[in-house]
């Protein structure tokens, strides 16, 4: 507004003086001054112009300063709280220097203090705990990186915004300056101590990190170290490690030192495992508890029904609920560690091995009493052994000695046949044998100097006869229990989630023995490097990425999709299976869920069968737009023949929703009854009074005209048609039929009975009875029950029921001809 003030007053005083000038002047003179004119408007204008564009780039370089300025100071905040709340160094430094310290103790006997020859035990328990330490290191870089990733941020951030041109444009004018130079001068006292902290943290990371990366790549090359003595100790399993037992040796080193050293590997190995895998060991705890709590409540109302019935039911579950929980829970879930230590295991062996000392107390013979608790005694003594993973001439005459010891107790067992009548299970003589065969050999290796494999083939063969007792004991505390709950709970109950035991029967299933096989043979497997040879490239093979196409997998991942589809398919047939499955309920339990699931049970196993298969996708990695070409793929499908089959599964989900029927409805359909078994995606199953189970397509059972007698609640009308003589008392019979049906305590009251009579038929009067029965099933019962007391009453009143007849009046032919006459 201002410059166009002062073109309009410079064009005012330009026109008066125009007109003052002379009218004499000349045509070419007029021209003149109208070209000067012009010009001096054009320059007028071009400054106007570049002052006007002068002044919006300062307007503007304000406004780009002021939104600077506030994004430091916005940026400096973050960086300060960041930097307040950041990673302990110190810290860091303190838990480095401990695993640097640890890896010098893993180390003893592989990498320093190394003696004549490696021990297979000592390889393995180092490698353990390098492993763990790796974990923690690559644990602890993740997090150093992440934090200097997000301080060179906030240092290029506020770097950045210090650089920016916009902050190198001053205002021109020497107020404005002033108060902007002491707005950059106060933004620099407020950055300066945070920039000065970014960078000292980076520099303290960067040293961290750099002693961080030399430790983890240590451990990594010291684990492939190992991994090159196992291969070579494999190589030369055979081979002689150590002079003759009875030769000096030429390396001693101190046994306490050994065990000082074996003791702190131990230690730190349960360590690593424990942190690794505290969810399992969590979930083992919460196993022991629950199945301790069911059997000593199994046991609770066993006593409880004993002391009424006056039988008496003895097992080994009943008499140690807990103590069998123990054993049943440590040697089945044992396997869902995975590739645990051996002291860990030996732990839970040891544990369940105590506790079925216990069990046989007062159940096995004296003899085989004493042949367990020899062999137990060995199997520990074995595993105290096993921990100590250096080897030495004590330990080497301790092998000896448990081996002979176990050779001597086997080789007994075995040639004793007299005893072997009074075994339990007769399977334990082959491991016991094999235990024979692998500490003859430990005995002869160990005296000629092959320490690995005599300690390997002795501690495997004490742990293939604990393994194979243990699990033997563990079916048959299993199949106890089985036994027990199938005799106690006849019918389904709340607390044990519906479970049938009359459809679980009195035995583990077969699968389960396999798994007992399997597992038998992966810990005793375990003990040999070849095992680890074995799996290694086998799960190598699993873990290797294919490529099909543009698609990548593995076979791992098809595995795992194929078993989260088998987990939620078994998943949605055992919730139908306990939901639904009332064949051994009582009514009343009947009724109460029915109103709990109903057939909300189709919308559960759909959802849990969706849920699974999005599950499946994700864990396979396969991308969940090619779940679009599926279901694009399925609806030319259906365009083309699956018409049928989504009718009958939205035929479903409309019974599910709308509810006709339920399970658990005693319906009537197309003339023939029965209760609602299941409402599946396909079809229903309707078990009918003969039986037999009714497969009706939802479709149908949806379009057709349906009886449901449960939504009346149970109750139904009887219709019975009596006939009385002519002669007979219509009152007192009316009377006497009501006072019967009022005794029946099953016939209802409200409504009350109705006698009616009917007609006047050829022989007899008809009377209809109809009254309201309380249930459904008992109607037929009912019905038989009432006509028994009717005939009884009638024949003490002397109340006559007429049978059907008709009298034929016979005429002679002369009466005929008379009749005629007349």
């Amino acid at each position: 507004m201002k410059q166009l003030s002062i073109v309009i007053l410079f064009i005012s005083l330009l026109n008066c003086a125009y007109a003052g000038i002379v009218q004499s002047d000349t045509l070419a003179k007029d021209t003149a001054v109208k070209k000067d004119f012009v010009s001096q408007m054009q320059d007028f204008a071009k400054q106007s112009a570049a002052r006007s564009r002068k002044d919006y780039d300062a307007d503007r370089a304000m406004v780009r300063q002021n939104e600077i300025l506030e994004q430091i100071k916005r940026t400096n905040q973050r960086a300060r709280a960041f930097l307040k709340n950041g990673v302990d160094s110190l810290q860091i430094n303190s838990d480095l220097d401990n695993i640097i310290k640890w890896h010098e103790i893993a180390g003893d006997g592989v990498f320093n203090h190394l003696g004549t020859a490696q021990t297979t035990r000592n390889l393995t328990t180092t490698y353990n705990v390098l492993v763990g330490l790796s974990k923690d290191v690559a644990a602890q870089k993740s997090r150093i990186d992440r934090y200097q990733t997000q301080l060179i941020q906030f240092r290029f951030a506020l770097d950045s915004l210090s650089n920016d041109p916009s902050l190198f444009q001053f205002p021109t004018d020497s107020a404005e300056l002033v108060n902007y130079i002491q707005q950059l001068r106060a933004a620099a006292v407020e950055i300066s101590p945070v920039t000065q902290s970014l960078k000292t943290a980076i520099y303290n990371i960067q040293h961290i990190q750099t002693k961080i990366n030399l430790e983890l790549f240590r451990l990594n090359a010291h684990m492939e170290e190992i991994n090159f003595y196992q291969k070579e100790i494999a190589d030369r399993i055979f081979n002689k490690e150590f002079v003759n037992i009875w030769q000096p040796n030429t390396f001693d080193r101190p046994f306490s030192e050994l065990l000082y050293y074996s003791v702190h590997k131990a230690y730190l190995v349960m360590v690593f495992y424990f942190k690794a895998h505290w969810g399992k060991f969590l979930f083992l705890i919460l196993m022991v508890v629950c199945s301790a709590y069911y059997l000593t409540s199994l046991k609770r109302e066993l006593t409880s029904q004993q002391e009424k019935s006056g039988e008496k039911a003895d097992g080994l579950v009943i008499r140690y609920p807990v103590c069998s929980a123990i054993i049943i829970v440590c040697s089945i879930f044992q396997f869902i560690f995975p590739a645990p230590p051996f002291i860990f295991s030996a732990l839970l062996w040891i544990l369940s091995g105590i506790l079925l000392s216990v069990i046989f107390r007062t159940y096995i013979s004296q003899y085989w009493m004493k042949i367990w608790l020899a062999l137990f005694t060995l199997f520990v003594l074995a595993c105290m052994d096993n921990m100590i993973l250096q080897a030495s001439r004590p330990e080497r005459w301790f092998i000896l000695l448990i081996s002979a010891w176990s050779f001597g107790v086997g080789l007994y067992a075995l040639i004793n046949r007299k005893r072997h009548e009074e075994l339990r299970e007769r399977w334990i003589l082959y491991p016991i044998g094999l235990m024979t065969a692998f500490t003859l050999i430990a005995c002869i290796s160990d005296i000629f100097g092959q320490y690995n494999l005599a300690k390997v083939l002795m501690v495997s063969g004490l742990l293939s006869v604990m393994i194979t007792i243990l699990f033997l004991w563990v079916v048959r505390l299993i199949n106890e229990g089985l036994q027990f709950a199938s005799m106690l709970y006849t019918h389904q109950e709340q607390r044990l989630f519906y479970l049938n035991y009359n459809r679980v029967g009195t035995q583990a299933p077969t699968f389960f023995y396999i798994f007992l096989v399997i597992g038998w043979f992966v810990l005793f497997g375990r003990n040999f490097y070849e095992f680890r040879q074995i799996s290694e490239p086998l799960k190598n093979f699993f873990e290797q990425e294919h490529t099909l196409g543009s698609y990548t997998f593995s076979i791992s991942n098809l595995v795992t999709f194929i078993v989260i589809m088998i987990v939620t398919t078994v998943v949605s047939k055992v919730v139908s299976y306990f939901a639904s499955d009332q064949q051994w309920s009582s009514k009343e339990e009947k009724r109460k869920r029915k109103l709990k699931v109903g057939s909300w049970l189709l919308l559960i196993r759909i959802t849990i069968i969706v849920l699974g298969l999005f599950l499946a996708f994700a864990a396979a990695g396969i991308p969940m737009d090619k779940i679009t070409l599926i279901l694009g793929a399925l609806g030319v499908g259906v365009g083309f023949g699956l018409q049928t089959l989504v009718n009958n599964l939205v035929s479903g989900l409309i019974i599910a929703f709308e509810k006709p029927v339920n399970v658990g409805d005693v319906i009537e359909v197309g003339g023939q009854g029965g209760t609602v078994k299941s409402i599946g995606f396909r079809s229903s199953v309707i078990s009918t009074v003969d039986g037999a189970d009714l497969v009706l397509p939802n479709g149908d059972l949806l379009n057709s005209h349906v009886i449901n007698w449960t939504l009346g609640g149970y109750k139904k009308r009887m219709h019975i048609v009596l006939r009385v003589t002519y002669d007979s008392d219509l009152q007192h019979i009316r009377d006497l039929l009501l006072l019967i049906m009022g005794k029946q305590v099953n016939i209802l009251t409200s409504p009350m009975p109705v006698v009616q009579y009917n007609q006047f038929a050829a022989s007899a009067i008809d009377i209809d009875l109809y009254f309201w029965v309380r249930s459904l099933r008992d109607a037929s019962q009912i019905r038989s029950d009432l006509m028994q007391d009717i005939h009884q009453h009638f024949r003490q009143e002397g109340i006559v029921i007429p049978f059907p007849q008709q009298d034929i009046h016979i005429a002679s032919g002369t009466e005929k001809e008379g009749d005629r006459k007349d």
